[in-house]
């Protein structure tokens, strides 16, 4: 069975094309609209269910596993009402939202048995020891402190132990730059918990599955992207003012849900302060998005990348 599924797994030794972010975004292909298993997809879930019954005791009678909201670290207070924060409930896995080179994002269903309260996920999973790219990441870390000389050494030679250190690494950082700025009011999704290196975010996008389409979908009229464009700006803004620069902003890393912009994909998020190339990342971050606002109607006295980014030096006390 592993062996007729095997077409399912990521080969990790094929050839790595389009290496640099501006040319794998430009070629990525747009994600599934909903996240919904295929039949094959269904088999192999069910084979490491099987497996997981093994290793973990029993698994609940429906769906794939029990709700780990017992589990690592929590959101922050108030929860959001719509979070479904019971020990009864179980996860239904949905489907793969989104692959990528660190981690791939699947659609989740928290559900009670019962058929009660349900809401859907996003729960991202960062890959560990076995996958051998952790690119971009060098310039990033910098300025992050490792408690212990043996773990910066393993991070530095890449080992094994070092890649799973890098991965939940990536999974800290990102839960806690995202309950950090849900709690100052940046657009970014709820930040629902983190056990290793799984991150369960607040699903952003309609009822039935769909996601929300990233920015670089969008065909919006020139009044639309000017509103986008201060959403945009006012967010950068909003991170700035605390310190932060996302590190990795694009189109591709931005949502829109109901007119409403939202960052995603914050890993990478950059203390600019602290890390020697923070005003590197927060002038790149800018230069990213004006680019594209320009390109779709904004006028270019209003995206001006210099202008902005002295705005939000300033915002940071850099001036």
């Amino acid at each position: 069975m592993y062996e007729r599924y095997a077409h399912l797994v990521e080969d990790e030794d094929a050839p790595r094309e389009h290496r640099t972010r501006l040319r794998r975004a430009e070629d990525e292909p747009a994600p599934r609209n909903r996240g919904r298993l295929t039949e094959e997809e269904r088999d192999l879930l069910a084979l490491r269910r099987a497996d997981a019954v093994s290793e973990a005791g029993p698994l609940p009678p429906t769906g794939d596993r029990w709700s780990t909201w017992d589990e690592g670290e929590r959101g922050p207070t108030p929860y959001p009402e719509w979070l479904v924060t019971d020990l009864g409930a179980v996860d239904i896995e949905l489907g793969v939202l989104k692959s990528g080179k660190e981690a791939d994002v699947h659609l989740l269903e928290r559900t009670l048995p019962d058929g009660g309260r349900s809401c859907l996920l996003a729960a991202k999973r960062y890959r560990g020891s076995d996958h051998r790219l952790f690119h971009r990441d060098a310039g990033y870390l910098e300025g992050r402190r490792m408690r212990k000389s043996r773990e910066a050494r393993a991070i530095a030679g890449r080992t094994g132990f070092g890649r799973n250190l890098i991965a939940e690494q990536w999974a800290v950082a990102e839960f806690t730059a995202l309950s950090r700025l849900w709690q100052v009011g940046a657009p970014v999704p709820f930040p629902v918990q983190r056990v290793g290196t799984e991150v369960l975010l607040e699903f952003v996008g309609s009822p039935d599955g769909t996601a929300a389409p990233r920015l670089a979908q969008l065909r919006p009229s020139a009044a639309e992207a000017r509103e986008l464009w201060r959403q945009a700006l006012d967010a950068m803004t909003v991170l700035a003012r605390h310190g932060y620069a996302h590190g990795d902003l694009s189109p591709y890393n931005v949502l829109v849900h109901d007119g409403q912009l939202v960052l995603i994909d914050l890993p990478q998020v950059v203390d600019v302060v602290a890390n020697p190339r923070g005003p590197e990342f927060l002038a790149r971050d800018v230069a990213n998005l004006c680019r594209w606002f320009a390109g779709h109607g904004v006028p270019a006295t209003d995206c001006d990348p210099v202008a902005c980014v002295g705005r939000l030096r300033a915002e940071l006390g850099l001036n």
